[in-house]
Protein backbone atom coordinates (compact mmCIF):
# COMPACT_ATOMS: atom_id res chain seq x y z
CA UNK A 1 0.00 0.00 0.00
CA UNK A 2 2.82 2.35 0.94
CA UNK A 3 4.34 1.56 -2.26
CA UNK A 4 1.37 2.68 -4.34
CA UNK A 5 0.89 6.03 -2.56
CA UNK A 6 4.81 7.20 -3.74
CA UNK A 7 4.38 8.39 -7.13
CA UNK A 8 7.55 9.28 -8.76
CA UNK A 9 6.73 8.99 -12.30
CA UNK A 10 3.60 10.27 -14.67
CA UNK A 11 2.05 10.98 -18.02
CA UNK A 12 0.27 13.78 -18.77
CA UNK A 13 -1.52 15.11 -21.68
CA UNK A 14 -1.53 19.08 -21.86
CA UNK A 15 -3.09 21.92 -24.12
CA UNK A 16 -3.26 25.17 -24.65
CA UNK A 17 -6.25 27.31 -25.44
CA UNK A 18 -7.77 28.58 -28.84
CA UNK A 19 -7.40 31.80 -29.28
CA UNK A 20 -11.14 33.29 -29.98
CA UNK A 21 -13.05 34.18 -32.82
CA UNK A 22 -13.02 37.96 -34.74
CA UNK A 23 -16.32 39.22 -34.90
CA UNK A 24 -18.09 40.80 -37.48
CA UNK A 25 -20.59 43.50 -36.09
CA UNK A 26 -21.33 47.17 -37.66
CA UNK A 27 -22.93 50.36 -34.81
CA UNK A 28 -26.57 50.81 -35.39
CA UNK A 29 -26.68 54.17 -33.45
CA UNK A 30 -29.95 55.85 -34.24
CA UNK A 31 -28.13 59.11 -35.65
CA UNK A 32 -25.07 57.41 -37.68
CA UNK A 33 -26.40 56.00 -41.03
CA UNK A 34 -23.19 54.94 -41.50
CA UNK A 35 -21.59 53.52 -37.91
CA UNK A 36 -18.91 51.44 -39.82
CA UNK A 37 -17.39 47.89 -38.72
CA UNK A 38 -17.44 47.32 -34.93
CA UNK A 39 -16.32 43.71 -34.13
CA UNK A 40 -13.68 42.95 -31.65
CA UNK A 41 -11.03 40.91 -31.55
CA UNK A 42 -11.17 37.14 -30.00
CA UNK A 43 -9.28 36.89 -27.06
CA UNK A 44 -6.09 34.88 -26.48
CA UNK A 45 -5.89 31.35 -25.05
CA UNK A 46 -4.96 30.27 -21.90
CA UNK A 47 -1.43 28.98 -21.48
CA UNK A 48 0.32 25.71 -19.87
CA UNK A 49 2.56 26.81 -17.20
CA UNK A 50 4.44 24.90 -14.30
CA UNK A 51 5.12 25.82 -11.33
CA UNK A 52 7.31 24.33 -8.53
CA UNK A 53 5.18 23.80 -5.19
CA UNK A 54 8.29 23.16 -2.03
CA UNK A 55 5.54 21.73 -0.51
CA UNK A 56 4.91 18.46 -2.63
CA UNK A 57 7.12 15.60 -2.21
CA UNK A 58 5.32 13.39 -4.67
CA UNK A 59 3.89 13.21 -7.88
CA UNK A 60 0.96 11.40 -6.34
CA UNK A 61 -1.75 14.54 -7.23
CA UNK A 62 -0.90 13.47 -11.36
CA UNK A 63 -1.94 9.85 -10.56
CA UNK A 64 -5.44 10.38 -11.31
CA UNK A 65 -5.72 13.42 -13.31
CA UNK A 66 -3.73 13.18 -16.86
CA UNK A 67 -4.89 15.62 -18.84
CA UNK A 68 -4.57 19.02 -18.61
CA UNK A 69 -6.09 21.58 -20.57
CA UNK A 70 -6.05 25.99 -20.45
CA UNK A 71 -8.92 27.58 -21.22
CA UNK A 72 -9.67 29.08 -24.96
CA UNK A 73 -10.43 32.78 -25.55
CA UNK A 74 -13.95 34.14 -25.54
CA UNK A 75 -14.90 35.12 -29.33
CA UNK A 76 -14.94 39.22 -30.22
CA UNK A 77 -18.23 41.00 -29.64
CA UNK A 78 -20.11 44.04 -31.18
CA UNK A 79 -19.87 47.71 -30.40
CA UNK A 80 -15.74 47.29 -30.46
CA UNK A 81 -15.70 44.49 -27.33
CA UNK A 82 -12.92 42.48 -27.76
CA UNK A 83 -13.16 38.83 -26.43
CA UNK A 84 -11.76 37.68 -22.54
CA UNK A 85 -8.06 36.25 -22.88
CA UNK A 86 -8.50 32.19 -21.78
CA UNK A 87 -7.45 31.48 -17.96
CA UNK A 88 -3.73 29.96 -17.84
CA UNK A 89 -3.63 26.31 -16.59
CA UNK A 90 -1.24 26.02 -13.70
CA UNK A 91 0.55 22.57 -13.14
CA UNK A 92 2.10 22.76 -9.96
CA UNK A 93 5.13 20.00 -9.88
CA UNK A 94 7.63 19.13 -6.42
CA UNK A 95 11.03 20.46 -6.15
CA UNK A 96 13.37 17.39 -8.13
CA UNK A 97 10.86 16.81 -10.91
CA UNK A 98 11.75 16.31 -14.65
CA UNK A 99 9.79 17.43 -18.26
CA UNK A 100 10.56 14.62 -20.90
CA UNK A 101 9.02 14.32 -23.86
CA UNK A 102 7.20 10.91 -23.57
CA UNK A 103 8.16 9.69 -27.11
CA UNK A 104 11.54 10.92 -27.29
CA UNK A 105 12.79 11.13 -23.97
CA UNK A 106 14.40 14.37 -24.33
CA UNK A 107 14.73 16.02 -21.32
CA UNK A 108 12.23 19.69 -21.67
CA UNK A 109 12.55 20.89 -17.97
CA UNK A 110 14.41 20.08 -15.12
CA UNK A 111 13.04 21.51 -11.56
CA UNK A 112 15.91 20.50 -9.74
CA UNK A 113 18.01 23.02 -11.32
CA UNK A 114 15.39 26.49 -11.36
CA UNK A 115 12.72 27.55 -9.02
CA UNK A 116 10.89 29.86 -11.86
CA UNK A 117 7.68 29.12 -13.45
CA UNK A 118 7.91 27.65 -16.91
CA UNK A 119 5.43 28.66 -19.71
CA UNK A 120 5.67 25.05 -22.04
CA UNK A 121 2.57 26.24 -24.48
CA UNK A 122 1.77 29.24 -25.33
CA UNK A 123 -1.83 29.85 -26.04
CA UNK A 124 -3.16 30.52 -29.43
CA UNK A 125 -4.02 34.21 -30.57
CA UNK A 126 -7.14 35.45 -30.89
CA UNK A 127 -8.55 36.24 -34.48
CA UNK A 128 -9.25 39.86 -35.62
CA UNK A 129 -12.57 41.33 -36.34
CA UNK A 130 -13.88 42.97 -39.14
CA UNK A 131 -13.14 46.18 -37.72
CA UNK A 132 -9.18 45.90 -38.78
CA UNK A 133 -10.29 45.32 -42.41
CA UNK A 134 -12.20 48.56 -43.02
CA UNK A 135 -10.27 50.70 -45.67
CA UNK A 136 -11.34 53.36 -48.01
CA UNK A 137 -12.04 51.22 -50.66
CA UNK A 138 -14.08 48.78 -48.58
CA UNK A 139 -15.97 51.29 -46.05
CA UNK A 140 -18.21 47.61 -44.63
CA UNK A 141 -16.05 44.89 -44.28
CA UNK A 142 -17.92 41.33 -43.66
CA UNK A 143 -14.49 39.73 -42.99
CA UNK A 144 -12.82 38.63 -39.61
CA UNK A 145 -10.32 35.86 -38.86
CA UNK A 146 -10.46 32.45 -36.85
CA UNK A 147 -8.27 32.57 -33.13
CA UNK A 148 -5.49 30.36 -34.03
CA UNK A 149 -5.47 26.21 -32.34
CA UNK A 150 -3.75 25.83 -29.07
CA UNK A 151 -0.71 23.06 -28.98
CA UNK A 152 -0.68 19.91 -27.56
CA UNK A 153 1.69 17.61 -26.08
CA UNK A 154 2.27 14.17 -24.31
CA UNK A 155 4.94 14.60 -21.52
CA UNK A 156 6.74 12.33 -19.24
CA UNK A 157 6.66 13.83 -15.23
CA UNK A 158 10.00 12.44 -13.42
CA UNK A 159 10.47 12.70 -10.12
CA UNK A 160 14.13 12.97 -8.88
CA UNK A 161 14.47 13.44 -4.75
CA UNK A 162 16.71 15.96 -4.33
CA UNK A 163 18.90 15.39 -0.92
CA UNK A 164 22.45 16.53 1.01
CA UNK A 165 23.11 12.99 1.21
CA UNK A 166 21.48 9.36 -0.21
CA UNK A 167 21.60 6.57 2.45
CA UNK A 168 22.82 3.57 0.14
CA UNK A 169 22.72 -0.27 1.42
CA UNK A 170 21.04 -3.51 1.46
CA UNK A 171 17.75 -4.14 2.75
CA UNK A 172 18.18 -4.27 6.19
CA UNK A 173 21.29 -2.91 6.65
CA UNK A 174 19.83 -0.30 9.05
CA UNK A 175 19.16 3.02 7.04
CA UNK A 176 15.99 3.06 7.56
CA UNK A 177 16.32 2.76 11.61
CA UNK A 178 19.52 5.84 11.08
CA UNK A 179 16.69 8.02 9.77
CA UNK A 180 14.46 7.42 12.63
CA UNK A 181 17.28 7.87 15.04
CA UNK A 182 18.79 10.74 13.23
CA UNK A 183 15.59 12.69 12.13
CA UNK A 184 11.78 13.60 12.50
CA UNK A 185 11.31 10.87 10.02
CA UNK A 186 9.07 7.74 10.81
CA UNK A 187 10.26 4.85 8.05
CA UNK A 188 8.84 1.31 8.82
CA UNK A 189 11.22 -0.69 10.56
CA UNK A 190 10.74 -4.43 10.64
CA UNK A 191 13.50 -7.61 10.42
CA UNK A 192 12.70 -8.39 7.61
CA UNK A 193 14.22 -7.55 3.51
CA UNK A 194 12.54 -4.74 1.74
CA UNK A 195 10.74 -3.26 4.52
CA UNK A 196 11.12 0.39 3.18
CA UNK A 197 9.51 0.13 -0.41
CA UNK A 198 9.55 4.21 -0.85
CA UNK A 199 12.26 6.72 -0.57
CA UNK A 200 12.14 8.72 2.64
CA UNK A 201 13.03 12.07 3.79
CA UNK A 202 14.56 13.81 7.03
CA UNK A 203 16.13 16.74 8.06
CA UNK A 204 19.16 16.25 10.40
CA UNK A 205 19.64 19.37 12.52
CA UNK A 206 23.09 19.82 14.19
CA UNK A 207 25.04 23.19 14.64
CA UNK A 208 22.34 25.25 13.46
CA UNK A 209 22.67 23.61 10.59
CA UNK A 210 20.36 21.05 8.39
CA UNK A 211 21.46 18.13 6.22
CA UNK A 212 18.42 16.51 4.65
CA UNK A 213 18.63 12.52 4.72
CA UNK A 214 17.01 10.71 2.10
CA UNK A 215 17.18 6.84 3.15
CA UNK A 216 17.24 4.67 -0.49
CA UNK A 217 14.86 1.36 -1.06
CA UNK A 218 17.79 -1.42 -0.82
CA UNK A 219 19.28 -2.48 -3.34
CA UNK A 220 21.01 -6.12 -4.51
CA UNK A 221 23.05 -7.11 -6.60
CA UNK A 222 22.12 -6.70 -10.03
CA UNK A 223 20.09 -3.61 -9.39
CA UNK A 224 20.97 -1.51 -12.15
CA UNK A 225 19.99 -4.78 -14.75
CA UNK A 226 16.10 -4.30 -12.85
CA UNK A 227 16.71 -6.87 -9.99
CA UNK A 228 14.74 -6.06 -6.94
CA UNK A 229 13.15 -2.83 -5.79
CA UNK A 230 16.61 -0.97 -6.41
CA UNK A 231 16.72 -0.17 -9.84
CA UNK A 232 13.25 2.30 -9.45
CA UNK A 233 14.87 4.23 -7.09
CA UNK A 234 18.84 4.62 -8.36
CA UNK A 235 17.66 7.54 -10.04
CA UNK A 236 16.98 9.51 -6.88
CA UNK A 237 20.49 8.86 -5.84
CA UNK A 238 21.89 10.81 -8.85
CA UNK A 239 19.78 13.98 -7.22
CA UNK A 240 22.12 13.44 -4.20
CA UNK A 241 25.28 15.73 -3.18
CA UNK A 242 26.92 12.56 -1.56
CA UNK A 243 26.76 9.36 -0.33
CA UNK A 244 27.15 6.93 2.98
CA UNK A 245 27.62 3.34 2.21
CA UNK A 246 26.14 0.90 5.13
CA UNK A 247 27.54 -2.29 5.46
CA UNK A 248 25.38 -4.57 7.81
CA UNK A 249 28.52 -5.94 10.17
CA UNK A 250 25.93 -8.97 10.93
CA UNK A 251 25.25 -10.09 7.30
CA UNK A 252 28.09 -12.98 5.98
CA UNK A 253 28.52 -10.66 2.68
CA UNK A 254 30.04 -8.12 4.65
CA UNK A 255 33.08 -8.02 3.11
CA UNK A 256 31.90 -7.77 -0.17
CA UNK A 257 29.01 -5.36 0.34
CA UNK A 258 30.76 -2.23 -0.77
CA UNK A 259 32.25 -3.64 -3.58
CA UNK A 260 28.78 -4.71 -5.08
CA UNK A 261 27.04 -1.29 -4.25
CA UNK A 262 29.71 0.38 -5.61
CA UNK A 263 29.67 -1.54 -8.92
CA UNK A 264 25.69 -1.08 -9.00
CA UNK A 265 25.97 2.69 -8.75
CA UNK A 266 28.60 2.76 -11.62
CA UNK A 267 26.62 0.54 -13.71
CA UNK A 268 23.54 2.88 -13.48
CA UNK A 269 25.58 6.07 -14.13
CA UNK A 270 29.62 6.23 -13.52
CA UNK A 271 29.01 10.16 -11.91
CA UNK A 272 27.49 8.61 -8.67
CA UNK A 273 30.39 6.29 -7.77
CA UNK A 274 32.71 10.07 -8.27
CA UNK A 275 29.76 11.47 -5.14
CA UNK A 276 32.17 12.05 -1.61
CA UNK A 277 31.07 9.40 0.25
CA UNK A 278 31.46 7.97 3.83
CA UNK A 279 31.55 3.87 4.54
CA UNK A 280 29.25 3.20 7.73
CA UNK A 281 29.73 0.02 9.29
CA UNK A 282 26.27 -0.61 11.18
CA UNK A 283 25.27 -3.11 14.26
CA UNK A 284 28.29 -2.81 16.39
CA UNK A 285 26.74 -3.49 19.73
CA UNK A 286 27.02 -7.49 17.92
CA UNK A 287 29.59 -10.00 19.55
CA UNK A 288 31.50 -10.43 16.13
CA UNK A 289 31.50 -6.89 14.53
CA UNK A 290 34.68 -5.63 15.85
CA UNK A 291 37.08 -7.91 14.23
CA UNK A 292 34.82 -6.99 11.14
CA UNK A 293 34.72 -3.56 11.35
CA UNK A 294 38.59 -3.91 11.47
CA UNK A 295 38.76 -5.78 8.72
CA UNK A 296 36.69 -3.58 6.28
CA UNK A 297 39.54 -0.48 7.49
CA UNK A 298 42.25 -2.76 6.37
CA UNK A 299 40.59 -3.84 3.18
CA UNK A 300 40.01 0.00 2.15
CA UNK A 301 42.08 2.23 3.58
CA UNK A 302 41.99 4.82 1.67
CA UNK A 303 37.72 5.05 2.58
CA UNK A 304 36.31 7.00 5.68
CA UNK A 305 34.89 4.42 8.05
CA UNK A 306 32.66 5.16 10.61
CA UNK A 307 30.95 2.26 12.82
CA UNK A 308 28.03 2.71 14.34
CA UNK A 309 24.80 1.06 16.15
CA UNK A 310 21.68 2.65 16.71
CA UNK A 311 20.46 -0.16 19.16
CA UNK A 312 23.42 1.20 21.58
CA UNK A 313 24.18 4.56 20.73
CA UNK A 314 27.73 3.55 19.92
CA UNK A 315 29.16 5.98 17.36
CA UNK A 316 26.02 8.09 16.53
CA UNK A 317 26.91 11.62 17.79
CA UNK A 318 30.58 11.12 15.78
CA UNK A 319 28.71 10.17 12.99
CA UNK A 320 26.61 13.70 13.18
CA UNK A 321 29.10 15.71 12.66
CA UNK A 322 30.51 13.49 10.31
CA UNK A 323 27.26 13.73 7.82
CA UNK A 324 27.86 18.04 8.82
CA UNK A 325 31.49 17.87 7.06
CA UNK A 326 30.58 15.13 4.26
CA UNK A 327 27.58 17.96 3.27
CA UNK A 328 29.95 20.82 3.50
CA UNK A 329 32.46 19.30 1.25
CA UNK A 330 30.33 18.29 -1.36
CA UNK A 331 28.27 21.76 -1.67
CA UNK A 332 32.14 23.08 -1.96
CA UNK A 333 33.14 21.91 -5.33
CA UNK A 334 28.96 23.14 -6.48
CA UNK A 335 29.39 26.79 -5.00
CA UNK A 336 33.31 26.73 -6.51
CA UNK A 337 31.42 26.08 -10.52
CA UNK A 338 29.20 28.39 -9.87
CA UNK A 339 31.54 31.00 -9.13
CA UNK A 340 34.01 29.82 -12.25
CA UNK A 341 30.94 29.88 -14.13
CA UNK A 342 29.99 33.50 -13.15
CA UNK A 343 33.44 34.83 -13.67
CA UNK A 344 33.72 33.06 -17.25
CA UNK A 345 30.64 34.85 -17.90
CA UNK A 346 31.82 38.01 -16.75
CA UNK A 347 34.99 37.23 -18.64
CA UNK A 348 33.18 36.45 -22.01
CA UNK A 349 31.23 39.80 -20.98
CA UNK A 350 34.23 41.81 -20.89
CA UNK A 351 35.64 40.51 -23.81
CA UNK A 352 33.00 40.83 -25.96
CA UNK A 353 32.93 44.09 -25.03
CA UNK A 354 36.25 45.32 -25.60
CA UNK A 355 36.05 43.74 -29.49
CA UNK A 356 33.43 46.29 -29.82
CA UNK A 357 35.13 48.85 -28.52
CA UNK A 358 37.96 48.57 -30.28
CA UNK A 359 35.93 47.47 -33.80
CA UNK A 360 34.42 51.16 -32.94
CA UNK A 361 37.47 52.63 -32.82
CA UNK A 362 38.82 51.45 -35.81
CA UNK A 363 35.84 52.51 -37.52
CA UNK A 364 36.38 56.13 -36.26
CA UNK A 365 39.97 55.75 -37.30
CA UNK A 366 39.04 54.14 -40.95
CA UNK A 367 36.38 56.75 -41.28
CA UNK A 368 38.62 60.21 -40.35
CA UNK A 369 41.68 58.93 -43.10
CA UNK A 370 38.75 59.04 -46.00
CA UNK A 371 37.85 62.47 -44.82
Amino acid sequence: MLQNKFADEALIEVSSGSGGNGCVAFRREKYVPKGGPSGGDGGRGGDVVFTMRRNLRTLAHLRYKHSFKAENGHDGEGSGRYGKNGTDIVIPLPPGAVLKDAGTGDIIRDFGKTREDFVFLKGGNGGWGNIHFKSSVNQAPRRALPGKSGAQARLKVELQIIADIGLVGFPNAGKSSLLDRFTNARPKIAPYPFTTKIPNLGVLTLDDRDVILADIPGLIEGASEGHGLGIRFLKHISRTSALVFLVDLSDDNYREAFDILCRELEAFSPELIQKPRLLLGTKTDLAESGERLKELAAKYPNEKLRGISVFSGEGITELGWDLLELAASAAAPEAEAGADAATDALAETETADIAALEAEIDKAETGSVED
